[in-house]
């Protein structure tokens, strides 16, 4: 059977388009600049676009007010770090789940999933929570690897509960309600933090590293949590603030911006000018480079558009199974094994569009396809070779990147059970959706 014309000119340009990504990354080349060397490629074999149409796209693809989000919870993340929100967090989470065994263990990951709750981003997390309990943890007589591990794994919650910077590019890339994926987050994030507490109180348990001795004193448990307090309200302002119809996700990393710098300024004035010129110099060096990928990535979706090749994608892959079960685990495997390589904005943006018609043609619901790639991808998180929390908890811990990879394989484990369970029962991310979504 003989090819048509357009079906073979699409399979030369999707070549051409993927080919050269493998080479340019392969040559160590910035992921966003490989992302736009790529769709000049295709563009170049494929003859029906101009060059220019790249330097559209840079323009284009950032001009959108929900993709204002995400410079916003940059910078909210930022503030918040230096401003003392995580230390109070942190101060009521031990108070309250010290002194189990691994207390300190338990605390981290309940912190990171409060951190996640206003920050939206993984590394930010991890550089945010790791800084305060690397030191106490080992100090306790906590292993390295199993410390730097856990708070590698529990930063990757930052991602899955909302608000998520990845839900946000899924939402843009596919058209897809980003309150809706906000709504979703929050079963999957509370259960992989769930079953991370379990991994540590077991673990911890058989390692004989107890909590805290201290009875529990009401009266300064209720000091703590009053000295919390603008800490502990933040999400509830943020998140309640868009399920109560006030703001917009946009709207709401903008209060999440002015909130964090009104507590770390005037409240807890722990943000000095210096520490806030620096914060707000490194949320301008992220999103200068997130910016970049978004409008490379942003041509290289157009291309994909364009030549067609996500249906011949989708009709590769299904063409192998039929059966939806071995589809999504196949689809599972790739995402996991993309993670490995490639940083999550670039692979939310180049794969949601080509993976997204094959979840529709199996009846999923876009939203629970998007927590699907959010989990898989927030697993690349912790997984080497570019597992970039893996890098920001050694480089917090002082310690070479070996001592983090030799302790993560168990927290991995754990994610991907996490990640089976995601797929395959729907309504632990549809639940909130189907109620309270308009």
């Amino acid at each position: 059977m003989k090819l048509r014309p357009a079906c073979k000119e699409g399979n030369v340009v999707s070549a051409a388009l993927f080919l050269s990504l493998i080479v340019f990354l392969i040559l160590n080349i910035p992921v966003g600049i490989a992302i736009g060397l790529s769709s000049a490629t295709a563009i170049i074999v494929g003859g029906k676009l101009s060059l220019g149409f790249v330097a559209q796209a840079l323009v284009t693809g950032c001009d959108s007010f929900p993709i204002m989000a995400i410079p916003l919870f940059i910078l909210a993340g930022e503030l918040m770090g230096e401003g003392g929100v995580s230390r109070r967090i942190l101060n009521v989470c031990s108070t309250f789940f010290g002194r189990a065994y691994g207390g300190l263990a338990i605390v981290t990951v309940t912190v990171c999933m409060f951190f996640a709750a206003v920050s939206g981003s993984g590394p930010a997390t991890v550089a945010a929570v790791g800084s305060m309990v690397i030191p106490t943890m080992l100090e306790k007589g906590y292993s390295k690897k199993f410390t730097l591990a856990l708070i590698a794994c529990a930063g990757s919650i930052g991602v899955i509960i909302p608000p998520s910077i990845p839900m946000v590019i899924y939402g843009v890339s596919t058209g897809t309600s980003i309150s809706n994926l906000f709504l979703a987050g929050f079963f999957p994030g509370i259960l992989i933090g769930l079953v991370l507490i379990f991994y540590c109180y077991v673990y911890c348990k058989k390692q004989g590293w107890k909590g805290e001795d201290k009875p529990f004193d009401l009266k300064y448990a209720l000091k703590t949590l009053w000295e919390g307090k603008w800490a502990l309200i933040n999400p509830v302002i943020i998140l309640g603030g868009i399920y109560g119809g006030f703001f917009t996700p946009t709207e709401a990393a903008a209060v999440a911006a002015v909130y964090a710098f009104i507590c770390g300024f005037f409240i807890h004035r722990e943000l000095p000018v210096k520490k806030l010129i620096a914060a707000i110099g490194n949320a301008c060096s992220t999103t200068g480079t997130t910016m970049v990928i978004l409008g490379c990535a942003t041509a290289f979706t157009k291309i994909l558009t364009i030549e067609q090749i996500p249906q011949l994608i989708t009709q590769s892959i299904l063409s192998i199974s039929g059966n939806p079960i071995i589809i999504l685990l196949f689809i599972n495997i790739f995402l996991l094994i993309v993670g490995c390589f490639m940083d999550t904005t670039p692979a939310m943006m180049v794969l949601a569009p080509i993976l997204l018609p094959v979840a529709l043609t199996l009846g999923m619901s876009p939203v629970h396809f998007g927590l699907i790639m959010v989990v898989n991808l927030a697993i690349g998180f912790i997984t080497p070779p570019l597992g970039i929390n893996l890098f920001v908890a050694a480089r917090i811990g002082k310690e070479p990147l070996e001592t983090v990879t030799s302790g993560i394989i168990p927290f991995i484990i754990a994610m991907i059970g996490c990640l089976m369970l995601i797929t395959y029962i729907p309504q632990i991310s549809m639940l909130l959706p189907s109620v309270f979504a308009p």
